[in-house]
């Protein structure tokens, strides 16, 4: 995966220098918006190897919200700057600075709050073998997954059991049938907003 690594410490170099003023911009949004709270929201993920690391983000909720690590399209705790950031995935533009670090990739598995990745048991577990990733098979499957959950009754149960396994199987296909081309595709569509065929279906 040597040229993944070359990809990704020279894009997000190039990132970060060209969209310095949109993360700036963004940044004192959120300070007029949202006051009372910091800019960046920082949480320990699961990366690669089962190690943990500091994840950065745009904060998109209020700085007092607690809960349930799985969101819904909607819920009260997402201010309406947030949600736009979300819907528009600028609140994940400073994890270009975990890519530059090495911490994550462009490409791969969304990196978890520990309590998921981290208990995975078996086969499953070689999906630790790869940084966590900005977007992915499994982040396209499921673009529209707030949305989603927001029809659900339980929404954690259902990402529990039904969200977090297809998850992972798609996360092991995407491990052991590995493209370089089939990540720049996934950049692509991520950007563009489309879908792709990948392992057999649609995402």
């Amino acid at each position: 995966m040597i040229l993944k690594w070359i990809f990704d410490r020279l894009a997000s170099t190039m990132g970060l220098l060209i969209l310095w003023p949109i993360l700036l911009l963004v940044a004192i949004m959120i300070r007029v918006k949202m006051p009372g709270g910091p800019v960046i929201f920082k949480q320990k993920r699961v990366g690669q190897d089962g190690k943990l690391f500091t994840m950065y983000k745009f904060r998109s909720m209020t700085d007092s919200h607690s809960g349930s690590s799985v969101s819904v399209a909607g819920e009260s705790r997402i201010t309406p700057l947030g949600a736009k950031l979300r819907k528009y995935k600028l609140d994940e533009l400073p994890e270009l600075w975990n890519v530059l670090k090495g911490d994550m990739s462009f490409v791969g598995p969304r990196p978890d709050v520990p309590g998921y990745a981290d208990k995975l048991e078996g086969r499953d577990r070689n999906i630790l073998k790869l940084k966590p990733g900005i977007t992915g098979p499994a982040s396209l499957k499921y673009r529209d997954e707030e949305e989603l959950l927001a029809k659900i009754e339980n929404p954690q149960k259902y990402n529990d059991e039904v969200i977090y396994p297809d998850k992972i199987k798609i996360n092991l296909y995407y491990l052991e049938h590995y493209s370089f081309l089939k990540d720049i595709q996934m950049i692509i569509c991520t950007v563009l907003g489309k879908k792709m065929k990948y392992g057999g279906e649609i995402i």
